[in-house]
């Protein structure tokens, strides 16, 4: 058994915040002073959501803030209130995925999550199996037009020796097998 390099913080750059909404992705819209109409969301396949006293509006490739000040134009247009305060925020991107594959327990796509740190992408994997070579933990990231693959030590993350690696929507980890 050799010695292990000491661990190093992963270069990568900044995930990219992207918040647009897609297709089954889950939002939260609060109509302050509404405490009695439906707060969750679910954009349908056509990139629509049936929102009350508003109807059918179109969400797909919106941000947050666009869509608290389209269902509010559509609140005053409609006479329903003259000056709405509304707010919308992300519960689960469905339409941004992160995957997990390699030596972890069930690897697959998972949806993303704002604020997503490569543990959690792990976990969501079931973890990582006996046969992990854990330090070695490969996370391929689209910068741009290309990709940059970089390997992360997540032994040393789960040891509090390096920080966790924030993730964006897109990413894709690998777990390899160690030599035997």
């Amino acid at each position: 058994m050799g010695c292990k390099p000491t661990p190093k913080a992963v270069d990568l750059p900044p995930p990219e915040e992207t918040s647009t909404l897609g297709p089954g992705d889950i939002f939260i819209l609060h109509i302050i002073g509404e405490d009695e109409l439906p707060t969750e969301f679910t954009v349908a396949p056509d990139g629509t959501v049936d929102v009350p006293y508003v109807q059918r509006i179109t969400v797909d490739g919106l941000e947050p803030q666009e869509i608290s000040a389209l269902v509010r134009k559509e609140l005053m247009a409609a006479q329903i209130y003259t000056d709405p305060s509304v707010s919308v925020s992300i519960k689960e991107y469905a339409s941004k995925s992160i995957t997990v594959g390699g030596e972890v327990k069930e690897d697959g796509s998972f949806p993303f999550t704002p604020g997503m740190m490569l543990s959690d992408a792990i976990a969501k994997a079931g973890g990582t199996t006996p046969l992990a070579k854990a330090w070695a933990v490969v996370l391929v990231r689209r910068v741009g037009k290309e990709s940059k693959r970089v390997v992360v030590d997540y032994e040393a993350i789960i040891d509090n020796e390096i920080p966790d690696v924030p993730l964006q929507a897109g990413d894709r980890i690998s777990v390899p097998q160690r030599p035997f």
